[in-house]
């Protein structure tokens, strides 16, 4: 590591538990099993703010997802748990993760409670049901806490994937009439990167002619930016800010997804994205939030006037694995 690698790093690990575990483990390379390690995970479970995280996800699903980019609905919290590392076995998880199992369609994608309006093709009723931009979502995190090889898991896994296209993941799901803001033949940017998310967590996905489309889909995106707006997902100045956590369509979270793919990490369009984050940091390897989620605003991340560690974990951990 260069000298500034090696400054940043000492910063990360005198940040919050969840930085310092998170470092040591995809940064670093330790494992789970050596004191440092377990020691910040330990204090990152006791954490008031991963507590009051897990709390608030005790009567799941909580309050009615009208809008899937609302950052505070549940859904993207318990992802984040997710990406914390949270698992199984943990305070309060085993009642999260029974309640979100207790809800599956007949074709197996797990459900959430959603009220999609009349005059938008819905019944105008609350109803379990679910979408491409929820339902993967909730595989990816039961497949971070520990559940890839549960049949549920599986099965709700292969119904999503098994909606691909030529061009990746549509506007799709149990939705009656409703269809987002787009032509019908066009893939949902934010769809196809959810399934790439979960998908990135299954070897037996994660090679295959699904995925393959789905990553070219979002690369083709990225290289067509100015002229291809599909459902109103632009890759403009917006896109490009640095943003926490990784809840919806921007740069980070797209380039923390595809570069979980090894054989992608060469292209050229990957390497264009690679190189917009790279040139955010400031003299001593810090990136600072360009935007921030209000309903985020008491985490470290959630505001824009100073470098955040999370935000600097992220950019970092993407980065080296392009450079790889």
């Amino acid at each position: 590591m260069t000298g500034q690698a090696d400054r940043t790093i000492a910063w990360l690990l005198e940040a919050d538990p969840w930085v310092r575990y998170r470092t040591y483990l995809d940064l670093l390379g330790r494992g789970e099993d050596e004191p440092e390690v377990a020691a910040a995970r330990r204090e990152m479970l006791a954490h008031p703010k991963v507590k009051t995280l897990i709390d608030g996800l005790m009567d799941w699903p909580g309050r009615i997802l009208s809008n899937h980019k609302s950052a505070g609905h549940p859904i993207h919290r318990l992802a984040f748990l997710a990406d914390l590392g949270l698992r199984a076995g943990d305070p309060g998880m085993d009642t999260v993760i029974s309640r979100i199992m207790e809800r599956r369609s007949p074709k197996g994608p797990f459900q959430v409670l959603m009220n999609i309006p009349k005059h938008f093709g819905g019944t105008g009723e609350d109803q379990w049901t679910w979408a491409l931009c929820d339902a993967p979502l909730l595989v990816y995190a039961l497949a971070r806490f520990g559940f890839s090889g549960d049949p549920r898991v599986k099965v709700a896994a292969g119904h999503l994937a098994g909606l691909v296209r030529a061009n990746g993941w549509p506007c799709a799901g149990d939705l009656g009439k409703f269809r987002g803001p787009g032509r019908k033949d066009d893939p949902c940017p934010f769809a196809n990167l959810s399934m790439l998310k979960m998908l990135s967590l299954m070897p037996e996905w994660r090679g295959g002619d699904a995925v393959k489309a789905g990553v070219e889909t979002q690369l083709g995106l990225w290289e067509t930016r100015r002229e291809q707006h599909p459902y109103m997902f632009y890759m403009g100045t917006d896109f490009c800010k640095l943003k926490a956590p990784l809840v919806w369509y921007d740069i980070l979270h797209v380039l923390h997804v595809l570069s979980r793919f090894a054989w992608v990490r060469d292209d050229p369009r990957l390497r264009d994205m690679a190189s917009i984050v790279a040139g955010k940091a400031d003299a001593d390897g810090r990136f600072t939030p360009e935007s921030a989620w209000q309903a985020w605003g008491d985490w470290e991340f959630g505001q824009k006037k100073r470098p955040s560690a999370w935000v600097t974990f992220l950019a970092r951990r993407a980065l080296d694995a392009v450079r790889q």
